[in-house]
This record gives C-alpha cells, sequence and structure tokens, in this order.
C-alpha cells in the first residue's frame, strides 16, 4: 500500500496525531516501523478498554509494521498518575507478576505474534542506578510537569502529589528512548506522557517519536446526558469493565446490560462493522423499524465471536435470552436516572424514590416478602444497599420493573 493511503487509513479513528508530517516521512521511507504502546499490570486482565488501543496496533501490523508490547512491571510500582484525583494505590510485587502473566495471551487475541515483540521494562528500569535517574530528571523541568492537567487540578485544589509520580512519565519516556520506536500509541488520557517521550528522545539526541492517541472507552456503567456519554472509564478498578478472557455468557451479559445510548460508542469504538452499516442500525432503531435489544445482541456476538468463538458466542446468546423470557423483561420499562448524595442507597428507599412502592417502609414488606429482584436475583436484606454508578434492573411485585442509574 502507498505510503498516503497508509496515513489515511492509521488515521482512522485518532483522536491526536503528532506530527503527521513525520509520520508520512517515515511511511515513505519504506522501512517497517517500530510501534510501542505500554500496559500496566495492575490486574491480571485486559479489558475491552484495552482493545481500543491493540486494534490499532493490529492495524500498523497489517501494514507491514512491527509492534512492541511492554509489559510495564516496573512502571507499575509507579502508578500512572493519568486522570487521578489523588495518589494511585501501589500494587505489590506479586500483584503486579500475577497480572503480567497473563497479558501476552490475552493480548494474542488480537495481535499478530509474528509481529509482535513482548518486553518486560524492568530489564532496564529495574537496573538504573540513582544518578541515571537523576541525569534523566535533569531533562526535564518541573514547570512542564505541572502544565499537565491533573497535576494542574490537584495543585490547586490542595490535594497531594507525590514525588514518584512525577517519575511515571520520564520513565515511560525512557522506554521510548530504549526502544528506538517510532511511535507510541496510547489513549488520550496519556497525551502528556507520550509527548515527554518526544521531548526525552530529543534531548538525548535520537530522533523524536510520533504520537498518536485513541479514545477511551467508558465502562458498563456510562450514561448519556445531553447527548454525551458520560461515565469513568472502563477501569478493572472500578468494576464497570469487561474482560478479553471472562467466559462467554459473562461478556455477552454484561454487554446486554450496557444503555441504548452507549451501544452506539461501543459500535463505534469496538466493532469492525462497516461504518454505514452501523448508521443504517441507527437509523433503524430511531424510526422504530428495529428493537435496540437486537441491535446489542449482534454487537454482542459479534465480540464473543471475536474473543471466544462463534458456537460460544451462539450458546452465550442463547442462555441470556432463555433467562430473558423467564425473567419475562419489559423492553420499555421505565428508566430513572438517581443522583445519591453518598457512596450508596438504601434499597426500600429507593423504591419509593422511582415509584415502584408506595413508601419505605412498603418497600421493606415487599422485600421481606421475597418480592424484590435486582438483576434477576431475589433481594433478602431489607437493609441492602445498592452502590451508585452502576445501572439496575428492578422488578418489584409481578408487573412493576425500572432500571436506575445511580450516580
Amino acid at each position: 500500500m502507498k505510503p498516503e493511503a497508509q496515513l489515511a487509513e492509521l488515521k482512522g479513528g485518532v483522536v491526536d496525531l503528532h506530527v503527521e508530517s513525520e509520520l508520512l516521512e517515515r511511511l515513505n521511507a519504506g522501512k517497517p516501523l517500530k510501534i510501542k504502546a505500554g500496559f500496566d499490570p495492575t490486574r491480571p486482565d485486559l479489558h475491552l478498554g484495552h482493545t481500543v488501543l491493540l486494534n490499532k496496533m493490529r492495524q500498523f501490523q497489517e501494514l507491514g509494521h512491527q509492534v512492541v508490547f511492554i509489559v510495564g512491571d516496573f512502571t507499575a510500582q509507579i502508578g500512572d498518575p493519568s486522570g487521578r484525583s489523588s495518589t494511585r494505590p501501589v500494587p505489590t510485587r506479586d500483584e503486579i507478576l500475577e497480572g503480567a502473566r497473563t497479558y501476552a495471551d490475552q493480548a494474542f487475541k488480537i495481535l499478530d505474534p509474528t509481529r509482535t515483540q513482548i518486553v518486560y521494562n524492568g530489564e532496564w528500569l529495574g537496573k538504573m542506578a540513582f544518578d541515571d535517574v537523576i541525569r534523566l530528571a535533569g531533562k526535564y523541568t518541573l514547570a512542564r510537569m505541572m502544565e499537565r492537567d491533573d497535576f494542574k487540578r490537584r495543585w490547586a485544589e490542595h490535594q497531594s502529589i507525590s514525588l514518584h509520580e512525577l517519575l511515571y512519565p520520564l520513565a515511560q519516556a525512557y522506554d521510548s528512548v530504549v526502544l528506538e520506536c517510532d511511535v507510541e500509541l496510547g489513549g488520550t488520557d496519556q497525551l502528556f506522557n507520550l509527548l515527554v517521550g518526544r521531548e526525552i528522545m530529543r534531548e538525548m539526541g535520537q530522533r523524536p517519536q510520533i504520537v498518536m492517541t485513541t479514545p477511551i472507552l467508558e465502562g458498563i456503567n456510562a450514561r448519556s446526558e445531553g447527548g454525551k456519554i458520560v461515565g469513568a472509564k472502563m477501569s478493572k478498578s472500578l468494576d464497570n469493565y469487561i474482560g478479553v478472557a471472562e467466559a462467554p455468557k459473562d461478556q455477552f451479559g454484561k454487554l446486554m446490560s450496557i444503555s441504548d445510548d452507549l451501544m452506539w460508542r461501543y459500535y463505534e469504538l469496538l466493532s469492525t462493522e462497516p461504518a454505514l452499516e452501523v448508521e443504517r442500525r441507527k437509523r433503524a432503531c430511531a424510526a422504530g423499524e428495529a428493537n435496540p435489544r437486537d441491535v446489542k445482541i449482534a454487537l454482542g456476538k459479534e465480540l464473543v465471536t471475536r474473543y471466544h468463538d462463534a458456537e460460544q458466542a451462539d450458546a452465550a446468546e442463547a442462555s441470556w435470552l432463555a433467562q430473558f423470557s423467564k425473567r419475562q423483561v419489559p423492553d420499555d420499562m421505565p428508566q430513572h436516572e438517581v443522583t445519591l448524595d453518598g457512596d450508596s442507597v438504601w434499597i426500600p428507599k429507593l423504591l419509593s424514590d422511582i415509584g415502584l412502592v408506595k413508601s419505605s417502609s412498603d418497600g421493606r414488606r415487599r422485600i421481606q416478602q421475597g418480592g424484590v429482584e435486582i438483576d434477576g436475583d431475589r433481594v433478602v436484606d431489607p437493609q441492602a444497599q445498592l452502590l451508585k454508578g452502576r445501572r439496575y434492573v428492578i422488578k418489584a411485585g409481578k408487573r412493576a420493573w425500572a432500571t436506575v442509574t445511580l450516580k
């Protein structure tokens, strides 16, 4: 493929590209590029949010380029401060190694093993002496570091910023120096770190890397506000994720639990369906010619097939439909969004607030009588609470249904 055509294809779905002319110049050289992306193994599972980036890496591979998949066994001990409002808890070494063991196999569900090099940045960062760290720190200024939005915000709000957090972008940049990569990929929240990599490579006499960012995938409990998807990014620590290695039934069930508005965002970032076909589906749903549930099923089957196989996708669909039919969940149930004062809400009070029961005491009696189900499970404790940041399907009695998003 000609360099101009490669560039046009690679720009698809990209938010930031620094610098386009440099990328075209390297493509024109006719040599395979070295593409780098790093993943800190803070938990054992890669999730669908990671696959947005992995799919872009695979696209580079299909155009003949080489990918370096960095397992951040060292940087995970620092903790990436990107997008954080407080210092990230540091996992233990055993937790990091447990996560690292699973990453390669999961990554190869998407990446071409013949064009992938897997490295651990502890191989070089763990061998640096203190004077090496001082020299690296001397390549960047505190004033520049404090320009990043999350540090600036925390400073203004008198939130603590640990010194080790300032080292994270430098450690990530040093990965690029060691590997002498041509392109570094990351999510949009990684833009500052990636640009630091360009600067450090230049300071060390190397040709600076090209930076590309991809969109951030919101977690399964995200919601729509004013036509925009609002919610935290998919994260294992927030328990709003779908793991690449999760069981087919769990993957399918979680995908079916997302809101109809969020479904289109997932189609945009995760599906390989042509954009024109997705737009056709969207118009059909808006016109009432297609049921959003069926469109969501198609997405669920596509993704389960990709990470497992078609047979298991069919089985997951059949299992979900059987459960759906058994519960007789109505398609047109009321949808509520409730803003909480704290982190949780007492279930009887919530039932009253959204009109499923007459009062909190009525809600408590319903629970004691076994007449309340949440996400298909009967509620047995009348003192139980529901946590904010999630979406629930609630049934009270035989016919009273509602979905509620707590925020």
